[in-house]
């Protein structure tokens, strides 16, 4: 299994720079990460079932997003096509549809690829020791309460917070 450490290290060092700028306290402000890394962004009624998408358009790249799905599930799915940004350039630059995620993050890429652009969109949206500091915060015991402060003040799913919880508590 990837590390996201690992993951990190294979992201180019300005754009690490770019999110490490704007990802201080409170909710990471995903857009403008794109926007720093001159991704443009856009809300679109997708197709059935499609959660988002990125692709090449010129010198620039489109991330889509479904805009019948909720905010907090908007935002996850932002940090996972910036993942894939990050990580499968190559993957996206080789066709010209790009990599469309399903509602489950499936893009028909190899299992491997989806995995690697979840684990970092995490840590993109959750950033380990903000997270792990917020919770100390409100008393550092998982529960109904203390996931759902953590997911509102993060603006992610409770699902997604729950997840990363189990993982640092």
């Amino acid at each position: 299994m990837v590390k996201v450490a690992d993951l990190w290290q294979r992201v180019d060092p300005d754009a690490r720079r770019v999110l490490q700028e704007l990802s201080g306290e409170g909710p990471v402000p995903v857009g403008g990460i794109a926007r720093a890394l001159g991704i443009e962004v856009k809300v679109s009624a997708l197709g059935p079932g499609k959660s988002g998408m990125i692709q090449r358009s010129g010198n620039t790249y489109v991330i889509k997003l479904n805009r019948f799905e909720s905010a907090e599930r908007q935002r996850f799915t932002l940090a996972h096509e910036l993942a894939h940004f990050l990580l499968h350039r190559d993957i996206i630059d080789a066709s010209p549809e790009g990599i469309t995620d399903n509602v489950l993050y499936r893009s028909g890429a190899p299992e491997v690829v989806e995995y690697e652009a979840n684990a970092l969109a995490a840590d993109i949206l959750m950033p380990r020791d903000q997270v792990r500091s917020k919770f100390l915060e409100i008393g550092g015991r998982i529960s109904d309460a203390a996931i759902s402060a953590c997911a509102e003040y993060f603006r992610v799913s409770k699902g997604a917070m729950e997840v990363r919880l189990d993982s640092i508590a």
